[in-house]
């Protein structure tokens, strides 16, 4: 029989100055166990009714939230308004991949919000050039043009394409098409979710732009097959995120960067969850060793506190540019720039991508080691795992809730996959302190 719901207090009165000082030394020996002075309390569920209340009366129902109020942040952990705490393992998507409340970028936000923030690209700004060349030396391309949420930036990648298709390539006008994989999420536009496979996303939504071809994920034969005289690109994730954190064959990305050279096709690459170290790496397609001709960056670029995203690419794609072919009122704002620049200094400086390597290993190492019958899969890199449920023997809704009571957020997709993505600042004992609570979770709820 299920046990009764619960959900876990623990003391938060830990040293942070030493959990700071741990965070940029992460070989240190370190603990078994978050520091925890008094035993667990078990708190009743009932959460926070008004906060639920006006919520479902005034916001448009087009979210299924798990059943927690959240209130405050710091580092890994999160509260809710009763005063309960949890251990972070979504990170809002890797928007999140800096911690709550990271103090370097807060105090970089605050700095440049009292001094200028939103004077439009209709001026120039002392902010955006550093950013720009920060991010292009990271990155290794030449330009970059700077938008707000990771779906702006992926139509900005299907402009660039088309217009690269027809000044340079020589494609006749408005016959352009873009290759897309089955099982994408790139956005939640008209025209992205018209090239999405998922029918939930598409419904009602429609007509459609025409333009794009989609293929089996990681099927290269697929996708050489349906390139085209009007083919202008191939557009994909390297690591499937919404889908579950699919990962494709090995070589798959390598062997589109030698069907694109050969075809003539530029290869764009959605790193809007899997870049900026969430892999072990600092973007996923260094894992093949190739290089895209653009790249789409998001979520963690604005450090867990303002949207920002980009286009990168270089010169011969982003020339096709010019002035008032496209903008954004907020993109590239001197308040983003400035956030998003001490955002990628604290990857660098904190080695944050060498951290999402070693510990994602023992993230998967301890995940494949839980021995139960509804796990199907555990696949993933770096800290960015997807556990795959058996919906005949448990919904991952059901386990997310479960891991609520147990003080774990999670979330999950498609309704058998349960994400787990916690920010990379987490420490070993706090890895580990969830991991014990994923397998409690997973054994109160054994058929």
């Amino acid at each position: 029989m299920r046990a009764p719901s619960t959900r876990v207090a623990c003391d938060t009165t830990a040293d942070r100055d030493s959990r700071d000082r741990r965070r940029t030394n992460f070989h240190a020996p370190l603990a078994a166990h978050v520091p925890c002075p008094r035993p667990p309390t078990l708190i009743a569920d009932p959460d926070n009714p008004r906060a639920l209340a006006l919520e479902d009366q005034y916001c448009a129902h087009n979210y299924l939230p798990l059943p927690v109020v959240l209130s405050r942040g710091d580092g890994v952990w999160v509260w809710d308004t009763q005063g309960r705490r949890y251990l972070d393992m979504h990170s809002a998507y890797s928007a999140a991949s800096h911690g709550h409340a990271n103090k370097r970028i807060l105090a970089a936000l605050e700095h440049q919000a009292r001094r200028l923030a939103i004077p439009s690209r209709a001026f120039h700004s002392d902010q955006l050039g550093p950013f720009a060349e920060k991010l292009c030396q990271l990155s290794g391309f030449e330009m970059v043009l700077p938008m707000n949420t990771g779906a702006e930036a992926v139509e900005t990648a299907i402009k660039a394409a088309r217009r690269w298709g027809y000044r340079v390539k020589g494609v006749p006008s408005d016959r352009a098409e873009i290759i897309v994989a089955d099982g994408n999420f790139h956005g939640r536009t008209t025209t992205i979710i018209g090239f999405s496979s998922e029918p939930e996303y598409r419904d009602g939504f429609g007509p459609f732009p025409p333009g794009f071809q989609s293929v089996p994920f990681g099927d290269l034969g697929a996708a050489e097959r349906a390139i085209k005289p009007e083919t202008v690109a191939i557009l994909v994730e390297p690591i499937q995120g919404e889908r579950g954190i699919v990962v494709p064959p090995p070589g798959w990305l390598a062997g589109l960067r030698r069907l694109c050279d050969k075809k003539g096709v530029l290869l764009i690459l959605d790193e809007i969850q899997s870049g900026l170290g969430r892999t072990g790496a600092w973007f996923a397609f260094e894992h093949e060793g190739v290089r895209p001709d653009c790249l789409v960056l998001g979520k963690a670029l604005g450090g867990g506190i303002f949207p920002i995203s980009a286009f990168l690419a270089n010169r011969t794609v982003m020339q096709v540019f010019d002035p008032g072919s496209h903008g954004s009122t907020f993109g590239g704002n001197p308040l983003a720039a400035a956030v998003a620049l001490e955002a990628l200094r604290v990857i660098e400086d904190e080695k944050l991508t060498e951290r999402s390597r070693l510990l994602g290993d023992r993230l998967m190492h301890r995940l494949r080691a839980i021995s139960h019958p509804a796990i199907r899969e555990v696949r993933g890199r770096g800290l960015w795992v997807g556990m795959v449920i058996d919906p005949a023997i448990m919904s991952a809704r059901a386990l997310s809730e479960e891991l609520l009571n147990h003080g774990i957020l999670a979330k999950e997709t498609h309704d058998t996959v349960i994400r787990f993505a916690p920010p990379l600042v987490i420490l070993r004992e706090e890895l580990d302190w969830g991991l014990d609570r994923v397998e409690v979770a997973l054994s109160r709820l054994s058929p």
